[in-house]
């Protein structure tokens, strides 16, 4: 009987492993066949850089829903975030492999900043329900593939700090629900391409080398961030920044902008009104006094005399332009009362400024002056840049008449 019981517990104990052991394999079987095989070519194109432990959980032996940055909805694989998400991490090496694409029922696609190289498959657009698509800080060249078009509900596109090349394609102009493209930090070329649906919201094209004109129909009324410096875009946007009354961040610096500029940006609610090196012209007359913290006009071709409406701006670069006559008082008060923390209005044609030498300018606020039509009343430090010369030529300034 002993005997009997013995025989019947071991028994039941082989079943019961036998049945765990059945349970794994199907636990490894949930995963859809397709997604499981892609997801294996895709760890064999990358690895840990040194000190990155991200793959350690990418054990195919078990259930990949559980790897670190896969995760499921039922069968599929619906978002990839490959390599560690904390700030400092070393990332994944390696390249993008194409059987990515397989992934059909993918919705976000992610990777850590690292050392990922090659160019980005032209199988992404097979991803018909990407929404989300960050490969930011690496090292991807080559050109952002045409066909991300056909990604109809693509929302997010960053693919900033790369080595792209070539020409931002129109067809990502198309897409009916993106709100977001950052591919900033490349060494695309080229225009930049009209946006057609009222979605966008940031659009980052900073730092590199696109050409070419923006049209007063180029982009949407949507728009609340827009960063188009260290380019070489050109002819004016006057046109084109009366309809975005809803920025509330705008830098086109170091272009070749033209035209003049709209009083009413001087109205939109941003904080920092970037326009500096372009070759903008013409008078600064805004309607009302000016509510934004940091205004950066400099470098430009601006003229006439400099309004007293911008006396409310707490930091204030109007040096290296062509303003001339007298410096409105409102100045002065904001300078000395410490409202004004920054006033740079070297390299100028000003003629005066009704401040007394011996006014005392708050430690915390720097005054500029030098390089103009007049004696500086006050010693003031300047910048290095602004020279060593402290007032302009008088032949200059009975040449120009302001």
């Amino acid at each position: 009987m002993a005997e009997h019981m013995r025989l019947l517990i071991l028994s039941s104990t082989f079943c019961l492993l036998c049945w765990a052991h059945w349970c794994s394999l199907c636990v490894v079987a949930i995963l859809d066949p397709v997604d499981f095989l892609a997801l294996q070519s895709i760890h064999k194109s990358l690895s840990d850089l040194p000190g990155s432990n991200f793959f350690a959980s990418w054990d195919f032996t078990s259930d990949p829903c559980n790897f670190a940055g896969v995760y499921c909805d039922a069968n599929r694989v619906i978002t990839l975030n490959l390599g560690d998400p904390r700030a400092g991490s070393p990332g994944l090496t390696g390249h993008i492999n194409p059987a990515i694409g397989k992934l059909s029922s993918l919705a976000e696609l992610t990777f850590v900043p690292g050392q990922v190289f090659g160019v980005l498959p032209q199988t992404l657009f097979q991803l018909k329900r990407l929404r989300f698509l960050a490969i930011s800080r690496n090292y991807i060249s080559g050109e952002i593939p045409s066909n991300l078009g056909l990604i109809r509900g693509l929302r997010t596109l960053d693919l900033s700090y790369n080595q792209l090349t070539g020409p931002i394609p129109r067809s990502v102009g198309t897409l009916p629900e993106l709100s977001n493209l950052i591919l900033c930090q490349n060494k695309l070329s080229g225009p930049v391409p009209p946006f057609l649906y009222p979605s966008l919201i940031r659009l980052d094209l900073k730092h590199n080398d696109l050409t070419g004109s923006i049209g007063p129909t180029t982009l949407p009324r949507s728009l609340q961030y827009l960063s188009l410096s260290w380019n070489r875009l050109a002819g004016p946007v006057d046109r084109l920044l009366i309809q975005l009354d809803r920025l509330n961040y705008l830098d086109l610096s170091l272009n070749q902008f033209t035209g003049p500029i709209p009083a009413r940006v001087f109205t939109f609610p941003i904080k920092n009104l970037q326009l500096q090196r372009n070759k903008f012209y013409g008078l600064v007359l805004p309607v009302r006094h000016v509510a934004i913290p940091s205004v950066d006009l400099s470098y430009n071709r601006l003229s006439g005399q400099i309004s007293p409406m911008l006396s409310t701006v707490e930091n204030l670069y109007l040096n290296n332009n062509r303003f001339a006559g007298v410096v409105p008082g409102d100045f002065v008060e904001g300078l000395l009362a410490g409202r004004i923390r920054t006033l740079y209005l070297q390299h100028n044609f000003l003629t005066g400024i009704q401040i007394n030498p011996s006014a005392n300018i708050p430690l915390s606020s720097s005054l500029c002056l030098q390089y103009n039509c007049m004696v500086p009343p006050v010693q003031a430090p300047c910048p290095l840049k602004a020279g060593e010369q402290k007032t302009r030529p008088v032949w200059q300034c009975t040449v120009w008449k302001g």
